[in-house]
């Protein structure tokens, strides 16, 4: 059974969860999200859209198969390189979540750089309520972008949180009327596949390294990211679009 999808709209890859009913997260799913992933990028896209076509984004575990036919979180190597492969992707991903986003399914949107949610939407790290913490990196996540004391109260207590809330505490990005949600992730996703690809591939990798080790980890490779986007054929259109007409009035081509 198909439990991810993916297609080609323009320069966004659209990779749709779609695994019956609730999109119950376990190690065929995370595989399938992976493939997907690297279908997009090879196809030419330059961005991503991850989003669901189930009631939920991703209500949590298949909770009948973890420990069992879903390993993933005993392995460090493994799950190390999972975050690499949904968090390092070398084109921007936005997130659009519907329904719930509990447990795992909120730790999947955590892996994308930018979350947009329903306001019908219900978020939260809930797996204190079965006797577990969160095991694919939620609490940390979360404690990047809300900081440590509220990352706590999250994974400690287990509550279910409105997008409201999650948006108020810089968790997500941007909530939008459940009927808004498509064309609102999309449009975001276009913007972004607009951009300048590789420039903002070094915006990612910059916050990335910060997230993962500090401001030094990302000064230790600055002159690195700094070459990297300097050799970039967007660079040169957009500075030759700014003498030419003005900011803004640059066509990025991706390259």
């Amino acid at each position: 059974m198909t439990t991810v999808t993916h297609e080609m709209d323009g320069k966004v890859g659209v990779v749709t969860l779609a695994k019956p009913p609730h999109n119950l997260l376990d190690d065929a799913l995370i595989n399938g999200l992976i493939a997907a992933y690297n279908a997009v990028v090879k196809a030419g896209c330059r961005a991503i859209l991850l989003r669901s076509a189930m009631r939920h984004f991703c209500a949590g575990a298949e909770m009948a198969s973890w420990g069992t036919g879903t390993i993933i979180h005993t392995d460090q190597a493994k799950l190390e390189a999972v975050w690499r492969s949904l968090e390092d992707v070398p084109v921007p991903t936005v997130a659009a979540v519907n329904g719930g986003a509990l447990g795992g399914g909120l730790e999947l949107a955590l892996t994308c750089d930018m979350i947009i949610a329903a306001n019908t939407a219900f978020l939260g790290q809930v797996e204190v309520a079965v006797g577990l913490l969160p095991l694919l990196g939620g609490t940390q996540r979360i404690a990047q972008r809300a900081g440590i004391a509220r990352a706590k109260e999250i994974a400690m207590l287990g509550r279910r949180h409105t997008p409201e809330a999650f948006e108020r505490w810089n968790i997500i990005n941007l909530v939008v009327p459940e009927a808004e949600l498509g064309a609102a992730s999309m449009t975001m996703a276009r913007q972004l596949a607009a951009g300048p690809t590789k420039v903002i591939m070094g915006v990612k990798m910059q916050a990335n390294l910060e997230a993962r080790g500090g401001i030094a980890a990302a000064d230790a490779r600055q002159v690195e990211i700094n070459d990297m986007i300097w050799q970039a054929k967007d660079r040169q259109r957009g500075a030759d679009a700014f003498f030419a007409g003005g900011p803004a009035t640059a066509v990025y081509e991706g390259d």
